[in-house]
């Protein structure tokens, strides 16, 4: 593994070597082409220009001000990109980035490959807005670019001293206030700048760029359990009425869970019941419900020295950090609803209409816990970067930096589950045709501390680290020919850790909530606004006030002196990534028109000693390698001075995720009564997966800033990873004897096909009267067609049986986005509507009777942006998100009948002020 001495002899290196290459020489260097940019439609024409002059395929967001990026962060920006979706929209925020729906996506920061703790991806909502120049989505990939991403690559640039022509300070606040939450927070931001000349022409820059934003949020989710098989009124003998069916009850089984259809629904459905055709009813096992509160802060630092001691030589020194903290608390509201041993005969029991699944029952003495969750985490993240660039000569640019990072990512839960018995409740499971479930408690209060008990307590945490040495060099070679312009070529050499270990231990206390002073619990209020038929409000422990008692909690439960309560390792690996490139550039003239682009190949490599460790520590090892040749080809052909057509073959790869490769088992035991654990693994064997791709463009450009465009697009994609499942007997760390587990481990078992459509378009009027000049649009859909094969196990042997089609996991047919635009001297506005269709998101565990596949309804949000400049150095604002406070929905196929989880999100409202001078 890497030491601080080797970080610092390779930096010397480096920088003795930079030095040699720093001399004299006569170059023709470009000037770097200063534009300022002021207002929305400014912002949009930069945009505009980066796509029309790149070769490869790419959408761009720019700065609208220095310090003004048009959104909260980088991933809501990143919305209205064409063929970008973004979902998992929670904590006050939308947290995932897919690019025509493929959410593999390398993210680089002013070109370098970074990452979070011991992942291969960066959490791209840490990055603050505040701190971007332009974010640039290429959607293909040259050979110079990282190989890596088979979505697409997401450069993310910040600004440097030498983009100004002089001085430059920035200030800027925003208060930001979370609806559900009710609570205001800032975001502030500072950016310091400015270049120096020096004697003998020399120059240097320093810039610094700091930013904060704190967020208090409040996210609520209800949710329909799974569904299971019941007996009827009239039950198979040795059944009562409406007893619930395990799989297991009958000699050769009674029926088979995680199917992919689930069991029959339609009325009169049977089960082979010891030989008798026996008809059933389906119903969910439980309704729970979580109100989550929370407060996160990320504070950042951006630190850019630049300096240019001649025209032909220039260095930069880079300093990046960010930060992420959150705690938030959870109150978790859990109904079963599976039990039926206190049946009334009089007892009304409802069925959705041609189908055996109950919609409505009343419960007897049914079970409940709630519980108080409290985690807290934090991310810090540090990159240093020393780099240069020379002019060897007329023909001859040579470019190389050394940068070294560093992630560390630490968690710790709390947990406390306070547990009763309901003598009555109503259960509804759509009542609204809404797909929100209802429950009614009849006669007791969830409120009511008196009548619980305090039971599970849960003491969990993780650590994970991960770092990289990396070098590059890159060089570029002017020749003196009709068709090829100049051989580019370069290195990569990457040396990268990670490592990651969990502790986890749970315990029963059995005492009465009422014991405890009131000073330890907590009650939440007004859970999803009034929008579903539920308990308004419930009490649990207050396991944060528990947290920071936590050693006389522990004594309590009997965790105090359990190994268990100590960090355990579950990895350690480290890999040597290695990459070579060529590349030219081309042109020529076909018919009378220009023909240009860019031919190269990348060669990757990749090579990891890998430890894995139990829970006592013992170790075992295991080695990988991967090589691949990544050709790629883009042209570009100008059929009129403003009409550009495209052609792209490339081919990326994406490599496992190092938590992918961890061989060693962890057992989840079963704590919600369905007869069985879960168990999962890695696998050190999994390969890189391969994808090839294909694209071709038509793009317009007319009158100032106008732009209309299409782009089809095919991704041939091998070796996805999947998990495959089988039933083992083993016994967990906190089972007292062996016992059933559903192990699952992935495996390159699964291959897709990707087509898509993509349709853009900015508008501008010219020539509109009086207040309506500046009006304008922004707009964009993306079709997409997709395919995955979904490999089928035996349960018990765990051999591939059988495949079946599915579309590709978190991929929308269809999307959109509409973005009215006006821009009219101190004023812009933006208003727009974001839009995508249903879609696979996952598969349920294979436990249960309903169908595996899991949709999430269609997404949408609307947001609005207003900018007016008071005068030429101060500038206000006003923001809002989320506006309609949409419920985000998911169901298990079918939609009518087979709702599952319902999310309700805030809006949030942001003013703002920024100063420049």
């Amino acid at each position: 593994m890497f030491k601080r001495t080797h970080v610092a002899t390779a930096i010397v290196l480096a920088m003795s070597w930079q030095a040699s290459y720093a001399q004299d020489a006569n170059s023709n260097e470009q000037p770097v082409e200063i534009i300022e940019v002021s207002g929305v439609r400014g912002s949009l024409n930069k945009a505009i220009n980066i796509k029309r002059q790149e070769k490869q395929i790419v959408d761009s967001i720019v700065a609208v001000d220095i310090g003004k990026f048009p959104d909260n962060n980088v991933v809501e920006a990143l919305q209205r990109v064409t063929g970008v979706q973004v979902t998992d929209r929670g904590a006050g925020e939308v947290n995932t980035v897919t690019i025509r729906g493929l959410s593999d996506v390398t993210t680089t920061v002013n070109g370098r490959n970074i990452f979070t703790s011991s992942g291969r991806a960066v959490a791209l909502a840490d990055i603050p807005a505040a701190l971007l120049e332009s974010v640039n989505v290429y959607k293909t990939r040259s050979a110079s670019q990282i190989g890596s991403g088979i979505a697409g690559q997401i450069d993310v640039n910040t600004q440097r001293p030498f983009n100004f022509d002089g001085a430059a300070v920035v200030l800027a606040g925003r208060l930001i206030n979370q609806n559900q939450a009710d609570k205001t927070d800032p975001q502030l931001s500072a950016l310091f700048s400015n270049r120096w000349e020096l004697d003998g022409g020399a120059e240097i820059g320093a810039l610094l760029n700091v930013a904060y934003t704190r967020t208090n949020y409040r996210d609520q989710t209800l949710t329909a359990g799974a569904m299971v098989p019941f007996m009827t009124e009239s039950p198979a003998a040795g059944f009562t009425p409406l007893q619930r069916i395990f799989p297991d009850q009958c000699a050769g089984g009674c029926w088979e869970p995680g199917t992919e259809e689930g069991l029959p629904f339609a009325a009169g459905s049977t089960l082979d019941i010891n030989g008798v055709d026996t008809p059933y009813y389906l119903a969910r096992d439980a309704v729970f419900g979580f109100d989550n509160t929370g407060e996160r802060e990320r504070p950042a630092v951006n630190l850019s020295v630049q300096f240019a001691p001649n025209a032909s030589s220039e260095y930069t020194f880079e300093a990046f950090y960010n930060g992420y903290r959150t705690s938030n608390f959870n109150t978790l509201n859990f109904y079963f609803v599976d039990w039926w041993g206190s049946v009334d005969a009089n007892d009304p029991i409802e069925v959705i209409d041609g189908t055996n699944i109950i919609q409505s029952r009343y419960i007897n003495n049914a079970f409940n816990f709630n519980s108080g969750d409290y985690f807290e985490a934090s991310t810090d993240s540090y990159l240093f970067a020393l780099g240069g660039k020379w002019f060897i000569s007329d023909e001859l640019k040579l470019e190389s930096e050394i940068y070294y990072q560093k992630s560390e990512y630490e968690s710790d839960f709390f947990a406390l589950r306070n547990t009763t018995v309901h003598p009555r409740l109503y259960h509804h499971i759509n009542p609204t045709g809404n797909g929100v479930p209802a429950v009614e408690v009849i006669g007791t209060d969830p409120a009511d501390a008196s009548i619980y008990t305090v039971a599970e307590g849960y003491d969990n945490g993780s650590a994970s680290e991960g770092d990289a040495l990396t070098f590059t060099f890159d060089g570029e070679y002017t020749l003196n020919s009709d068709i090829f312009e100049n051989v580019k070529f370069g290195l990569f050499l990457d040396k990268r850790t990670a490592t990651e270990g969990n502790r986890d231990i749970n315990g029963f206390l059995g005492a009465a909530m009422s014991d405890f002073d009131e000073s330890y619990y907590r009650t939440n209020s007004g859970f999803f606004d009034g929008r579903a038929t539920f308990p308004d409000s419930w009490v649990v422990m207050d396991a944060q006030k528990a947290f920071g008692e936590r050693d006389v909690w522990r004594d309590r439960y009997g965790f105090t002196g359990n190994a268990l309560l100590n960090m355990f390792y579950n990895f350690d690996i480290e890999e040597t990534t290695l990459s070579l490139y060529v590349e030219s550039e081309f042109s020529s003239t076909i018919a009378g028109r220009k023909l240009d682009g860019e031919i190269g190949l990348r060669y990757e490599s990749a090579e990891a000693d890998m430890q894995f460790f139990d829970r006592a520590l013992d170790p075992s090892s295991a080695k990988r390698d991967d090589s691949s040749l990544l050709p790629s080809l883009v042209a570009r052909y100008h059929l009129t001075d403003d009409l550009v057509a495209r052609f792209a073959y490339t081919q990326t790869i994406r490599r496992p995720a190092f938590s992918a490769l961890n061989s060693y088992v962890q057992y989840f035991p079963d704590v919600t009564d369905i007869g069985y654990g879960t168990a999962s693994s890695g696998n050190p064997d999994l390969k890189p997966v391969e994808s090839t791709n294909l694209d071709f463009s038509l793009e317009y450009y007319f009158g100032e800033g106008n732009t209309v465009y299409a782009t089809y697009f095919n991704r041939d994609i091998e070796g996805l990873s999947y998990d495959s499942v089988r039933s083992i007997t083993a016994q967990g760390p906190l089972d007292d004897a062996p016992g059933t587990y559903i192990l699952s481990q992935p495996g390159n078992t699964s291959n897709a096909t990707l087509n898509g459509l993509e349709l853009g378009l900015v508008y501008f009027p010219e020539g509109l009267p009086g207040i309506l000049d500046g009006l304008g649009i922004q707009a964009s859909y993306t079709a997409l067609d997709s395919e995955q094969d979904i490999p089928i196990f035996d349960r018990t042997t765990g051999d591939l049986d059988y495949y079946i089609k599915q579309p590709v996991f978190g991929v929308s047919d269809s999307s959109y986005s509409a973005v009215l635009i006006y821009d009219n001297d101190d004023f812009d506005m933006r208003l727009s509507y974001v839009w995508r269709e249903d879609f696979l998101r996952r598969y349920e565990a294979r436990l249960f009777a309903n169908p595996l596949p899991i949709y999430q309804e269609p997404e949408k949000s609307l947001d609005l942006q207003l900018t007016y400049d008071v005068t030429d150095t101060l500038t206000v604002t006003f923001d809002a998100t989320n506006i309609t406070e949409e419920i985000f929905s998911e169901y298990y196929q079918y939609q009518d009948t087979h709702n599952f989880y319902n999310g309700l999100y805030s809006r949030t409202f942001a003013l703002g002020v920024r100063y420049k001078m």
